[in-house]
């Protein structure tokens, strides 16, 4: 099956301001990395989560859970009102 064209097919991550591609452990080791020094710096005002409407009841209900729970912040919001 042929790739879509113009699709990411492998994580990128920046280094000094340009993208390149990396491994699936590094990226998600500077995402994880990201979140610690949110939760580190205070994430009650340097961290916030945007959920969506169309996502399910289930999937909404982690995504507050993690930010209140894991992160420390009540920062939520979706986009139920536009």
């Amino acid at each position: 099956m042929p790739k879509p064209k113009g699709r990411l097919t492998t994580p990128l991550v920046r280094d000094g301001g340009a993208l390149r591609p990396a491994s699936w452990d590094e990226a998600l080791d500077r995402a994880a990395a990201g979140f610690a020094a949110a939760r580190a710096t205070d994430a009650s005002t340097s961290f916030g989560i945007f959920s969506c409407s169309k996502a399910s009841n289930e999937m909404n209900f982690l995504a507050q859970k993690f930010a209140r729970q894991v992160m420390g912040t009540n920062n939520i919001d979706s986009c139920n009102r536009t």
